[in-house]
């Protein structure tokens, strides 16, 4: 018996669930609502390129000072694509020893982005202190393989305040279904459904769906939020995918956005 409750928290772990108190229904789809994306006055555009590292935001740039990306891997290409309006890229990353491509406009700190400083590790809210004290209006494009959680819960409201436009790539949102997923993961969207409204969301086709009763829910996507601020006109978005969208594994089959993730009627 023991070795198959390990087997299968092995497997459910591996599609983002866990052998926990399954969540209720009603729990899920409050959340799920929280979530709808919305259609603003400034439409999405897209930078990055075609492929994995590519992403939609809105197009209200004018006047952001910095951009922050942790999370380094082979490509920058939304990196340099956002230096090209002259902005300053800071990057961090312990895992490799320099950006993928050089630009007079990156800054990179060797260190992994988590919930506080010390060692190999540094805290969003010291990161922003240091990199650009008494500064705001900036991106945060954030793709730290399920540390976004801890990230999130640990930063500051006045820090997150300080982004205009957030990107990021959840990873394992199926542990909603379970109630203390539902309830962790809850927690850090909030910390940014404060100041910040979702206006995309683009499933990874690296995962698949995960389906639970009616529900069917992209192990990983990518969540673009404005801050409320930036919005006077507000309507619920329903066409998905987007034009812009693309697969981030182009050979893979897409994996589009289930209904139960946006207002469709």
């Amino acid at each position: 018996m023991a070795s198959l409750r390990r087997f299968l928290q092995k497997y459910l772990y591996g599609v983002g669930l866990t052998l926990g108190r399954t969540a209720d229904p009603k729990d899920i789809e409050r959340f799920m609502r929280r979530l709808h994306p919305i259609e603003t006055e400034h439409g999405l555009v897209r930078y990055g390129g075609d492929r994995d590292g590519g992403y939609l935001i809105p197009d209200d740039l004018e006047g952001i000072t910095a951009c922050f990306s942790p999370g380094v891997s082979s490509i920058a290409q939304f990196e340099e694509d956002i230096a090209a309006r002259g902005i300053k890229c800071f990057l961090a990353d312990a895992s490799v020893i320099a950006p993928p491509v050089q630009n007079a406009l990156f800054d990179f700190e060797p260190k992994y982005l988590g919930p506080v400083s010390g060692g190999k590790f540094i805290s969003l809210d010291d990161w922003v202190d240091l990199k650009a004290p008494g500064e705001s209006e900036f991106i945060l494009q954030m793709d730290i393989e399920k540390a976004e959680y801890g990230v999130l819960l640990s930063s500051s409201r006045e820090t997150l305040r300080k982004f205009r436009i957030i990107v990021i790539e959840f990873h394992k949102l199926a542990n909603i279904y379970d109630r203390l997923g539902l309830d962790l993961v809850s927690l850090a969207f909030s910390r940014l459904l404060q100041d910040f409204a979702v206006v995309h969301i683009h499933p990874n086709n690296h995962s698949q769906i995960v389906r639970y009763k009616h529900f069917e829910t992209p192990a990983t996507s990518e969540f673009t939020f404005l801050r409320k601020d930036r919005i006077s006109n507000p309507r619920p978005a329903k066409v998905f995918p987007h034009p812009l969208d693309r697969n981030n594994v182009p050979k893979r089959r897409d994996v589009p956005l289930p209904q139960c993730w946006y207002q469709a009627q």
